[in-house]
């Protein structure tokens, strides 16, 4: 007790402009999540800023220890060099961006040689982008089916191209993980749709460097049965992302228990990344601010 208030009686003497630093200070001392939540880049814009390292800055105050990017190969090399340094001065780790992707393209599914091979030119550009941000997760979107080829023959292509991408990624250490995408209501028509789908693909190119991302919005959509799910397929699954549903808001505004999925996952031991993959429900800093206590209230304990 005395030395509470000897520190009171300090703080009360000093100048006016130490004590808004000291009470920021307080502001932010907030103990770091257990798991591994990874927000993107705009996701909190009214309380973040705008500039990527205030994101990242105000991130770490609020207990991020990670930060992810989908679409980071967008951004000047330059922007990028400055994200993972600031990072790293952080302590803190970086997640996924996307390697490839096409959402009108058979790509992994069909035999076009040319497409194939702008894939495998882009897998291998990512490479660059991965050391750069001291980073072992690249996703890869697998692009969309073919309705005229009958599937075992695209599961055929799709692995053929997975074993090769393997080939490029293994001697640098890196991980392609592939994310299961909901035909319901976001991508009818993707090649990869279902976490059974990724969990065959995985098994049967067989490297460590060819893993799944289970992103729970689309696995409850096109799947639900979500701890199962996750305990079947758990030997293949590297990264996961979080999303409820319906709208593809924060964990709390739809239907996903994630306080009873998150701990069953941490019990399990999963201490990988968890990107933050959605909106925001409630518009303006009430609402990210809304969005904050909900991940507080689901990390595990």
């Amino acid at each position: 007790m005395n030395r509470l208030l000897a520190g009171s009686a300090a703080l009360t003497a000093a100048p006016a402009s130490v004590l808004a630093a000291t009470a920021k200070e307080r502001l932010y001392a907030v103990p770091p999540f257990k798991m591994k939540f990874s927000p993107d880049f705009d996701i909190f814009p009214n309380l973040s800023g705008k500039e990527v390292e205030d994101q990242i800055r105000w991130g770490y105050d609020q207990g991020f220890r990670a930060w992810e990017s989908t679409f980071l190969k967008k951004r000047p090399v330059e922007e990028q060099e400055r994200i993972s340094k600031l990072l790293g001065q952080k302590g803190m780790e970086f997640g996924q961006f996307v390697g490839t992707y096409t959402f009108k393209d058979v790509t992994f599914a069909g035999r076009d040689r040319e497409l194939r091979e702008q894939v495998l030119s882009e897998v291998r550009a990512s490479v660059e982008i991965a050391k750069r941000m001291n980073t072992k997760f690249i996703h890869n979107v697998l692009g969309m089916a073919d309705p005229k080829l009958p599937h075992d023959f695209q599961m055929a292509n799709a692995i053929e191209l997975l074993k090769r991408i393997a080939e490029i990624y293994e001697p640098h250490g890196i991980t392609m993980v592939m994310e299961s995408m909901n035909h319901k209501i976001n991508h009818p028509g993707m090649f990869l749709h279902t976490i059974p789908q990724a969990y065959a693909l995985a098994k049967a190119v067989g490297s460590p460097c060819i893993k799944i991302l289970f992103d729970f919005y689309h696995v409850q959509i096109e799947e639900g049965n979500l701890i199962p799910t996750l305990d079947y397929a758990w030997d293949e699954i590297a990264y996961m992302q979080i999303g409820d549903t319906p709208g593809r808001k924060e964990p709390t505004t739809g239907e996903i228990n994630f306080v009873n999925v998150l701990q069953h996952i941490y019990d399990k031991g999963y201490r990988g990344f968890m990107g933050l993959e959605h909106g925001i429900k409630q518009p303006g800093r009430n609402g990210e601010l809304s969005a904050l206590k909900a991940y507080r209230s689901i990390d595990p304990k």
